[in-house]
């Protein structure tokens, strides 16, 4: 539901200053992932973000757009699909109808069409990589060099989207950690007994598309299994395919399919070792929350994975021997680990939202102002 926040500081420090317009452009969606959970963290610090540094005022307006026939909560409607596909000239027409008023648009989604005043976030250029992936708006690279500003999550995909889409000077704005991982305290045995986690496990949590690197983690699986037997692998992510095909009957590995947002953090907390072995990642998330709930990370040495784990994990190749082996050292009792996850919690500390809605609103009172 769009929301205008106005704060009570803007109010008395500004009283007879224009008020700009920020609209954050969002797609509605029933299954919110990543993406949408940085829409939430972003939008709902937005306000407070400008206020702390814009001598001017700002309303601020969460806008999602819904298909047609979409019964989910929205503003707008638009035929989705048509106008993800539409020429760039009848896109710029459409945004400017769509978001006349604002002083800037900052597109969540490169499906919506863009504002007069464009700024958009670019998580991954995965898109254009890999062809498992959706494929990419055919005017988005076009709308991208447009932009008034292009934010990026991490120094890797900016420089992807520079190389690969001819982006202009992007800006790096580091997503956050959810605070509930810091204080998240391992499931309870009635919690890990419904998912059929009995005993200890390691925890890969994400999608199936082939730059997850599945591949390489269920070459690796048999390995770890025949050292650690009482250990369970734990899938957690959307039904798949790919997923059921590598794992279905692997003795040691439990799908654990979708679960719910509010229990991720205890199933974090409660892994042995969290595993990301991905061939390409954006920002990669699920490191630093591992990372927050004092829980070995075992990373691949790859795209943005190895700039958000800074050496704070165990790092490894993409191969299965490599992913067992730091598979194996996370899960060794008398490893000497706990300086490093101490070390690893102190650094997944300097990524907040706070900070991030910060970056953000910095971008947009340089171009609003």
């Amino acid at each position: 539901m769009s929301t205008i926040l106005i704060s009570q500081r803007q109010k008395t420090l500004d009283g007879g200053s224009r008020m700009h317009r920020l609209s954050i452009a969002t797609i509605a969606t029933a299954n919110p992932m990543g993406a949408q959970a940085y829409v939430r963290q972003i939008s709902d610090r937005a306000a407070d973000a400008l206020a702390a540094i814009s001598p001017a005022p700002w309303a601020v307006r969460e806008v999602a757009t819904r298909s047609l026939r979409s019964p989910l909560p929205g503003e707008r409607r638009l035929p989705i699909g048509r106008v993800a596909i539409a020429p760039a000239a009848v896109r710029r027409m459409l945004g400017a109808a769509v978001f006349a008023g604002d002083t800037l648009t900052h597109r969540m989604a490169l499906e919506l069409p863009p504002g007069r005043h464009d700024v958009v976030t670019l998580h991954d250029v995965v898109s254009w990589r890999f062809p498992d992936e959706s494929p990419p708006v055919p005017a988005a690279a076009e709308e991208l060099r447009r932009a008034a500003a292009v934010i990026c999550v991490s120094e890797y995909s900016a420089q992807e989207a520079a190389e690969l889409l001819g982006v202009r000077d992007p800006i790096v704005v580091h997503n956050g950690v959810d605070p509930r991982y810091f204080d998240a305290a391992p499931l309870g045995v009635a919690d890990r007994g419904a998912l059929g986690l009995d005993g200890p496990y390691v925890l890969h949590a994400g999608g199936a598309a082939r730059r997850k690197n599945l591949e390489g983690l269920a070459e690796a699986w048999p390995i770890v299994h025949r050292r650690r037997p009482h250990l369970t692998l734990a899938l957690a992510g959307p039904e798949h395919p790919r997923r059921t095909a590598l794992f279905e009957g692997m003795p040691g590995v439990r799908m654990l399919g979708r679960l719910p947002d509010e229990a991720m953090p205890g199933l974090v907390a409660g892994a042995s070792a969290v595993v990301v072995p991905s061939l390409v990642e954006g920002f990669g998330l699920p490191v630093l929350e591992a990372m927050a709930a004092n829980v070995p990370a075992v990373v691949a040495d790859t795209s943005s994975l190895t700039e958000v784990a800074d050496g704070h994990a165990i790092m490894v190749g993409v191969d299965g021997t490599s992913i067992a082996t730091g598979i194996l050292e996370a899960t060794d009792d008398g490893a000497q680990l706990d300086g490093v996850v101490r070390g690893a919690r102190i650094h997944a500390g300097q990524f907040t939202w706070e900070r991030s809605a910060e970056g953000h609103a910095r971008v947009w009172q340089r171009l609003g102002g």
